[in-house]
């Protein structure tokens, strides 16, 4: 297989809260670092007004002029306020979204030796993320079966050497601090990931970086926001994720405002998941 290397970042929020020296200081640095691919977990606006979607999009624009670059919406980039539910008009909720960048909600990216493709949890006020708490209400999201399956189906079609990366905005697993998930039924959720054969999933939306599995086998690289709301009053981080043939490397750059500048820190590394067609290794 070929090595690939994914910038990944989420909830930078263009508006009130987006840190414009942290925007500049990514625009300038993700070209540098001759990464194959760059991913956007969602939630590039805060309120999804039109003057935020346009600066998120000229961000966009500017990172794909040098990598390949693949957005999926957050729960702040959807109108859910203008189909509750919703009740018959539910494509309203994308619609600014969609106007920005285009119609396709959980797009694929192809690079050289991996599928990258998102999956749409972000869907406001909707029967799925509901839950009994009333602080969930437009912020939790929910993963379809459709989501899923669709996902299993792109992989299985995957050249067998490619690498397969799934892309949602909602944090898959527990925030260390928050100790939230963002997801509604995350364990039904997290099992159907497994299903799918995905060799990563990359996801955003609690505010905190992290790394970690799916039941101690699939690895889960979560990226943190570029504005002051950050878990704990920590430092704002993106995610390096380089994968080779026998691991997934997540490493966090993190921003020194002092500086202002993002620095490497700290890497985690998780053994890949072995497929049933990958060779046996053989013993020495």
């Amino acid at each position: 297989m070929t090595d690939l290397t994914i910038v990944q970042l989420s909830d930078l929020h263009f508006g009130r809260d987006a840190d414009l020296d942290q925007v500049q200081a990514l625009e300038a640095l993700i070209p540098t670092l001759g990464a194959d691919a760059v991913v956007l977990a969602g939630d590039l606006t805060q309120r999804a007004r039109h003057g935020e979607f346009q600066r998120a999009l000229a961000f966009v624009q500017h990172l794909q002029r040098s990598t390949p670059t693949l957005v999926i919406p957050g729960n702040h980039d959807v109108q859910w306020w203008r189909s509750i539910l919703p009740l018959g008009r539910g494509r309203v909720r994308w619609q600014k979204y969609r106007r920005y960048f285009g119609e396709a909600l959980a797009p694929v990216l192809d690079v050289p030796g991996a599928v990258i493709s998102g999956a749409l949890s972000s869907y406001g006020i909707a029967f799925g993320s509901l839950t009994w708490n009333l602080r969930d209400l437009a912020v939790k999201g929910h993963l379809p079966r459709r989501e899923t399956k669709r996902l299993k189906k792109l992989f299985a079609d995957a050249p067998p050497e490619a690498v397969r990366v799934a892309v949602l905005h909602h944090n898959v697993l527990r925030g260390a601090i928050s100790r939230r998930m963002g997801l509604s039924h995350w364990r039904s959720a997290q099992k159907r990931l497994l299903a799918t054969g995905a060799d990563l999933i990359l996801c955003g939306h609690d505010h905190q970086e992290g790394a970690g599995q799916i039941d101690g086998v699939l690895p889960v690289s979560t990226s943190s926001t570029h504005t002051s709301r950050t878990r704990g009053g920590r430092p704002s981080a993106f995610n390096l994720v380089h994968v080779d043939e026998q691991a997934v490397h997540i490493q966090h750059w993190r921003w020194e405002s002092g500086r202002r500048e993002f620095v490497p820190s700290d890497v985690n590394v998780f053994a890949r998941r072995r497929r049933a067609t990958d060779p046996v290794p053989v013993s020495a």
